[in-house]
């Protein structure tokens, strides 16, 4: 359990490399990566403070934390929810709209008043569509857009990413995978391994194929098995940050901020959960000049790592990122400071109230 008070200490010194596979030592921790990591010297001591009287009342099993606390000699502002995924008062759900998009707000009253609203999927400005999975009662309510189209030379030619999720079980039990959720499907389908985006001339990816992919170039013989994904709740963003309890970015595979977009600092909302059976919901303030600076995915990934997260996942963030706690706002949204209308939300519910 996280304690109020409590440290996050990480110190690392990075090299630049130019192979795929790393490895670099956290406090006595070894991190393998699938990434490019540059030159710099990133030191962090975060402390993190308990908040629940700034938003009380709150039910057994769930907190707020926060810190003020500089990330990386920067000004930085973050909070974060821990809810028990074994406390049979809490309920964890999600929302949707359709052509349309609400402020957590809206989604706050629209949903009774929940304890917890936060946004999650991506989405396009255009159409209001979601482009990430979302499970809502074990049914799929929006699936992955797995087809991106390319540009200029590339205009005929189409790139398949699967992108992360985090689901929770009809048994409480999580799950961060990479999915395919596709309209044609009554269930989602989650590999364990990372896929890499393929590009070719298809601007569908066929059921067929998505069952015959190979996780990555690098172990091209090792089939991706793709099973059913029973999850009861679940959403959609990318990338994933964490694996096993360590940092492991797939940024470059998801085709979500990928190269050096890794090292970009912005507003983030992110979502993990420990091997003891707690969620972690974070948001980042950013964008915020002299007061909160944002994080960059690596400094996002090593934040969850340090709460203990076996598995995390970054969603939609920039002025997307906010999250309410009994209807309270915690981080300041990005967009001068007005909440965004988004088309999706993870909601927690206190069943007790």
């Amino acid at each position: 359990m996280v304690l109020a008070g409590h440290f996050f200490n990480l110190s690392i010194k990075k090299q630049q490399f130019s192979v795929i596979n790393i490895q670099q030592s956290i406090n006595g921790i070894f991190l393998s990566a699938g990434i490019l990591f540059y030159t710099a010297n990133i030191n962090a001591q975060v402390r993190w403070i308990n908040a629940d009287a700034a938003y009380a009342p709150l039910p057994t099993g769930f907190h707020v934390y926060t810190t003020t606390d500089s990330l990386d000699g920067k000004p930085f502002v973050a909070y974060y929810a821990v809810a028990s995924l074994t406390s049979k008062k809490l309920q964890f759900t999600t929302d949707t709209t359709y052509k349309r998009r609400l402020t957590p707000a809206k989604f706050f009253e629209k949903n009774q008043q929940p304890l917890l609203v936060v946004n999650t999927t991506f989405f396009s400005f255009a159409t209001h569509q979601n482009l990430n999975v979302v499970i809502k009662k074990g049914k799929i309510v929006s699936c992955n857009i797995h087809s991106v189209s390319g540009r200029g030379k590339d205009t005929l030619t189409y790139r398949h990413p699967f992108n992360g999720a985090l689901g929770i079980s009809k048994h409480r039990k999580p799950d961060v995978a990479w999915i395919y959720a596709d309209s044609s499907k009554k269930i989602a389908y989650a590999s364990q391994s990372v896929v890499e985006a393929v590009r070719d001339s298809v601007s569908q990816v066929s059921f067929k194929s998505v069952m015959n992919r190979s996780p990555n170039k690098s172990h091209p013989s090792a089939p991706t098995f793709f099973n059913k994904w029973k999850m009861q709740t679940a959403v959609g963003g990318g990338p994933v940050l964490v694996q096993n309890g360590q940092v492991k970015i797939t940024n470059n595979e998801e085709l979500k901020f990928a190269g050096k977009a890794i090292d970009d600092q912005h507003p983030r909302t992110l979502i993990g959960y420990t091997n003891d059976h707690q969620l972690i919901i974070m948001v980042i303030e950013g964008r915020n000049k002299g007061v909160a600076e944002g994080a960059s995915l690596l400094q996002a990934a090593k934040l969850m790592v340090g709460l203990g997260c076996t598995e995390a996942l970054n969603l939609d963030g920039g002025g997307s990122s906010c999250m309410l706690i009994n209807g309270k706002q915690t981080i300041k949204p990005s967009d001068t400071g007005i909440q965004r209308a988004v088309p999706a939300v993870f909601i927690i519910h206190y069943k007790g109230k």
